[in-house]
């Protein structure tokens, strides 16, 4: 991932780590994995949380708490789908 900041590298072998722990993985195609995780770290410069670049921000750290990625929607997803929304994560 050598064309990531330090931010989106972390975010990558969190999202990495994270998949590994969940039975899940990555998406194998590095172009959606990159915009996935430029995104998270936008979200993460701009409001001080991983929040999900798919999911609709309202600043209402009570709500926005289910959008920090892996949000509480991925596993409905990745079982329904095969993929989350973003498809940042695969089964």
């Amino acid at each position: 991932m050598a064309q990531f900041d330090d931010i989106e590298t972390q975010i990558y072998e969190f999202a990495k780590q994270n998949a590994e722990k969940t039975g899940c993985k990555l998406n194998p195609d590095y172009d959606i994995v990159a915009m996935a995780i430029k995104g998270i770290a936008n979200n993460k410069k701009k409001y001080g949380e991983q929040y999900c670049s798919c999911r609709e921000i309202t600043r209402n750290k009570e709500t926005d708490r289910k959008i920090i990625c892996p949000c509480v929607y991925r596993s409905r997803e990745l079982e329904q789908r095969g993929a989350c929304k973003c498809a940042l994560f695969v089964r």
